[in-house]
């Protein structure tokens, strides 16, 4: 039977604070979930094994006894096999008497009955051989063990927005069905979320069992096309059709924005087609930086006349003529 580093499933050091744990056992659950990896085999077991990994190391008493024994772990699973009187911390003798012998670090033997070596070495719902090993159910008939609490399992669900809600935000309320029954929740989208982005509902996803904390709710959000817009981060780009009187003499073209008026923008003399304007703070928001917002690119269109007056086309001549250098 190998022996598991839990540290090392978690990548962690082994004087690692339970926040540092806490924090490395979800970022690998979320990067390993059998639901983010649908169909990959070793997806689903690395899952498992970094829940067994925190199923230890998130638990104080369980992280302790596993420093304890863990570099010794055949030794106590020899002892528990034989019966005999095992090394310093370790259980000895069967069920004879209602209990075990077990040496707490005092040199002496304590009898100890089945419940509370149960509380002593942790888990009654091993993940592998070593975690059954480590942290068993000391030989007691598994019917008779009460069920552990289990927090409830995350859910997920996509969401489309228009990029006005997008830059806006906006509250969804969610039809949620969860163990045969049906509930409504209300998720505040907040404003500048991008495609992709997931909106977390703390505490909204399955209840617990046995008391345990409920899962939480996710929002996938999916941002429908739009047609002025082009969304590039937290930046905007448009089109700003632009007459070729303009373009050559200077002018003001009207740039559109996403949520209110148009914006007046000065046109330089010469200027030339797909030449791009910023325009400074009129993109989208910057999710989480109070009122920080994107840029608005106008890239400019010249707009060709597409039908000429008789006088339109006499200074067009006119024009034409000067460009070839002709003289009256």
């Amino acid at each position: 039977m190998e022996f598991k580093d839990y540290y090392a499933t978690l990548g962690v050091t082994k004087g690692a604070s339970a926040k540092e744990i806490k924090g490395a056992f979800r970022k690998l659950a979320r990067k390993h979930h059998p639901d983010v990896n649908p169909g990959k085999p070793a997806a689903e077991a690395r899952f498992k094994e970094i829940n067994e990994a925190y199923e230890v190391l998130g638990d104080a008493e369980k992280r302790k006894k596993y420093d304890e024994l863990g570099a010794n772990w055949r030794m106590y699973e020899q002892a528990q096999q034989s019966g005999r009187a095992g090394p310093q911390g370790w259980p000895s003798g069967g069920g004879g008497g209602g209990g075990w012998t077990v040496d707490l670090g005092t040199g002496q033997g304590t009898r100890m009955s089945p419940e509370e070596l149960r509380d002593l070495f942790g888990s009654d719902d091993p993940f592998s051989d070593f975690f059954k090993t480590f942290f068993g159910g000391m030989h007691e008939p598994r019917a008779t063990r009460a069920p552990r609490p289990a927090r409830g399992r995350d859910l997920e669900h996509p969401v489309d927005l228009t990029l006005e809600e997008a830059a806006s935000g906006v509250t969804r309320r969610m039809s949620i069905k969860s163990g045969g029954h049906a509930r409504s929740v209300d998720v505040r989208v907040p404003a500048g979320v991008r495609d992709g982005s997931r909106v977390r509902a703390a505490g909204e996803g399955e209840s617990g069992s046995g008391g345990a904390a409920s899962g939480d709710l996710y929002l996938r959000v999916k941002l429908q096309p739009h047609g002025v817009f082009e969304r590039k981060g937290d930046d905007l780009h448009v089109h700003v059709r632009v007459p070729v009187t303009t373009a050559v003499l200077g002018g003001e073209a009207q740039v559109p924005t996403l949520n209110g008026g148009p914006l007046r923008l000065k046109i330089p003399p010469a200027t030339q087609a797909g030449q791009v304007f910023r325009l400074k703070g009129k993109g989208m928001p910057v999710v989480g930086r109070g009122g920080a917002h994107g840029d608005l690119y106008a890239t400019v269109d010249v707009q060709v006349p597409g039908k000429l007056t008789d006088e339109e086309r006499r200074h067009y001549d006119a024009l034409a003529k000067l460009e070839r250098g002709d003289r009256p």
